[in-house]
């Protein structure tokens, strides 16, 4: 067997604590982002079109 450790199979090391740091800072700020652009366009996504609505109570 190649390695020659004491107990076979696959043992990874674990990620420093600077990626482990980094990796969560960018996850949260990746989900700040889909939260933010959601407030800002989510009513386009999902069809009702803030713009459209307006103009028709505004004019009566």
């Amino acid at each position: 067997m190649a390695g020659g450790g004491s107990s076979p199979g696959f043992h990874p090391h674990l990620p420093g604590f600077r990626y482990t740091f980094l990796s969560k800072g960018l996850g949260a700020m990746m989900w700040f982002f889909i939260f933010y652009r959601a407030r800002q366009d989510g009513a386009k996504l999902i069809g009702r079109h803030p713009v459209a609505d307006d103009s028709h109570g505004s004019h009566h």
